[in-house]
């Protein structure tokens, strides 16, 4: 057997597996054991800090784009909603004007009404009965 490397089987403790316990147990272990630790070389070391120094500039990269997409889209957003707030305060001014002009077609509607009743009753006055001369009054 090879020292680093050995194996070790567990079996079933009953010979006869009994109808209730199911199927039997057929367990194998495997234990390596590694040699002493050798401390990396130089060179892989290196190698290693220079693949995180790496890593750290490409996420500082991919930071940036982030940091500046975040950016453009909240200028996008502050420029809708300056364009929002402006056609809110023109729907205002447009509400206001036609609010303003309908109260003004109620107020001639009633002039013309009393003008009207007022007519009306100016003219009863004058109507006269033309058998007997003799005027109506309301």
């Amino acid at each position: 057997m090879d020292q680093d490397h050995q194996e070790m089987q567990l079996l079933s403790s009953h010979p006869h597996p009994s109808p209730w316990a199911g199927p039997s147990l057929d367990l194998q272990l495997s234990i390596s054991v590694a040699g002493p630790f050798k401390p990396p070389s130089a060179a892989s070391v290196r190698s290693s800090v220079e693949a995180l120094k790496w890593e750290a500039a490409e996420q500082i990269r991919l930071a940036a784009m982030e940091k500046a997409y975040a950016e453009h889209m909240m200028e996008l957003t502050r420029r809708e909603m300056e364009v929002a707030q402006s056609e809110f305060l023109r729907a205002r001014s447009l509400w206001e004007r036609a609010r303003e002009e309908v109260e003004r077609a109620e107020r001639m509607r009633e002039r013309a009404a009393a003008t009207a009743t007022a007519t009306a009753t100016s003219a009863c006055m004058e109507i006269t009965c033309l058998s007997c001369r003799h005027k109506f009054r309301p």
